[in-house]
């Protein structure tokens, strides 16, 4: 080998060495970061000694697709256990302390106790108050099953913005990625950006990918729909102000098409959109169902019956009553009842009431009147009210909490529903968590920074810096030598 050819290759050696040590320091410094890809050397041998062509960035797209996936599931699943979550807290802790179901327990013992002294105004007055207890917990419940569903509807909207927000973001990443791809230019950077929004997107909807050539991307929702193709497709939301048990909210549309729910605990949503979706049109609902049928059970249960014979009045609310101002049909929901239940003003001595008409009856007018004798000790109507409570009535099973039980259990399966899609949505989210967490570690491990690995590659640049720079050293001694000889 000549002096030229050893000095070239001592050059190539020191310049492969310095752009090898360049990149494996890019690399240790991103080692936390884990929207980066690692990079590597490409190295080619030629006459002159091995040369760095090109830089690769590792990357597994199969992983990085089932990451995405596995991304929006769990975002998905977490989304409606937290919805569910939500709704139970208005149940209070773990007694259910703050439920309708407690309440009615308490407002039957104050009954039975009633009815075994009916003249003591104590008890009767106990009994009102107990009644006023169940109303205002229904009516507390629906108040925050609707704040929920706002809750959820307003999530919906940021939601949405910041999904507009990451498509547009992602047509300029995508634009740098296909203009370099072309023009021979180094994109690893702009792939690393577009990979972040991707898995950005993929928190807030399902997506899929479909690479089109220069590595030029289109975007898909899980359902189908197009987010992205050269262009951002349009997602918009209408926001709703306010929610009662008679409004419905606006959908998701995604390129024209309505985005849709997901359905079941262990939802089939993807993205916390979808699953928004279904905590504000399924399972907030479905518990203002069972809270509006807990509420018509109990003003049929009180319900006043004329005492005529034969009777031609129509049964009226007694204990309860509604803004509707009726007892309505069995086993058919009345929407919005449970905000407007209320004990009747007639039994409230604060507000000029008789809380005797209890025991009495009476509170629609004489024909309703019961204790036509007047006695201090009558205790039918009691004993009446208290079997009531007990006595299967027909629900709607639309409600999902029964078609036949008594007002007592009909409470009691309410959160048992609740307690069993809860639990169910739990561990459904701690599975797709940790599905999540293994295809990050995988995708991580393929793609990601292995400080071993690069602390490794770090002492080999060193010794061939080492080995370089000794051959350099060795160049200079010949060439001294020989010019020494040449004097």
């Amino acid at each position: 080998m000549s002096l030229s050819s050893a000095i070239s290759t001592a050059q190539s050696i020191l310049s492969n060495t310095s752009r090898q040590t360049q990149i494996v320091s890019q690399n240790i410094s991103n080692a936390g970061n884990p929207d980066y890809a690692r990079r590597s050397p490409v190295l080619q041998t030629s006459l002159g000694g091995a040369e760095v062509i090109t830089i690769s960035r590792a990357q597994d797209q199969l992983l990085f697709k089932k990451s995405l996936e596995s991304h929006s599931i769990s975002t998905a699943q977490n989304t409606v256990t937290d919805g569910l979550e939500r709704i139970r807290s208005t149940l209070g802790g773990n007694d259910y302390e703050l439920s309708p179901s407690r309440y009615i327990t308490d407002l039957r013992d104050a009954l039975q106790a009633l009815s075994s002294a009916p003249g003591d105004l104590t008890l009767l007055t106990s009994a009102i108050s107990s009644a006023q207890d169940v109303a205002n917990s229904i009516n507390q419940a629906s108040s925050e099953t609707q704040a929920i569903r706002l809750e959820a509807d307003q999530a919906i909207g940021r939601g949405v913005d910041t999904l507009n927000g990451l498509l547009a973001q992602f047509e300029t990443a995508n634009n740098q990625v296909v203009a370099g791809t072309r023009t021979g230019a180094d994109v690893l950077q702009e792939l690393d950006q577009r990979d972040k929004i991707l898995r950005e997107i993929s928190a807030l909807v399902g997506v899929q990918t479909l690479d089109r050539g220069n590595n030029d991307l289109v975007l898909y929702t899980d359902s189908g729909q197009t987010l992205f193709e050269t262009v951002p497709r349009p997602v918009s939301f209408i926001p709703t102000n306010g929610f009662d048990a008679t409004i419905t909210g606006n959908p998701i549309y995604v390129d024209g098409v309505p985005m849709q729910a997901g359905q079941g605990a262990q939802t089939t949503a993807q993205g916390e959109l979808a699953a928004h979706l279904q905590i504000r049109d399924e399972y907030a609902p479905t518990y203002q169902n069972q809270l509006d049928e807990i509420a018509r059970s109990l003003v049929t249960a009180f319900a006043e019956q004329d005492q005529s014979v034969p009777a031609t009045l129509p049964d009226m609310p007694g204990l309860f009553t509604w803004v509707g101002a009726s007892v309505p049909p069995g086993g058919t929901i009345e929407p919005g009842m449970a905000a407007t239940l209320a004990v009747n003003p007639a039994l409230i001595s604060g507000l000029g009431g008789d809380p005797a008409l209890l025991r009495d009856g009476g509170i629609n007018g004489a024909a309703y009147v019961a204790n036509t004798g007047g006695g201090q000790g009558f205790s039918t109507l009691l004993d009446s009210f208290v079997t009531g409570l007990d006595a299967p009535i027909a629900f709607d099973v639309s409600a999902l909490a029964g078609a036949s039980a008594s007002v007592v259990d009909y409470a009691g399966n309410s959160i048992g529903w609740l307690e069993m899609t809860r639990s169910e949505a739990s561990i459904a989210a701690e599975n797709r968590d940790a599905i999540y967490t293994r295809t990050q570690e995988a995708h991580s491990n393929a793609t990601g920074v292995n400080l071993d690995e690069e602390m490794s590659m770090l002492l080999d640049l060193e010794q061939s810096y080492k080995a370089s720079a000794q051959l350099l050293s060795t160049i200079d001694e010949m060439i001294n030598t020989l010019l020494a000889v040449t004097r």
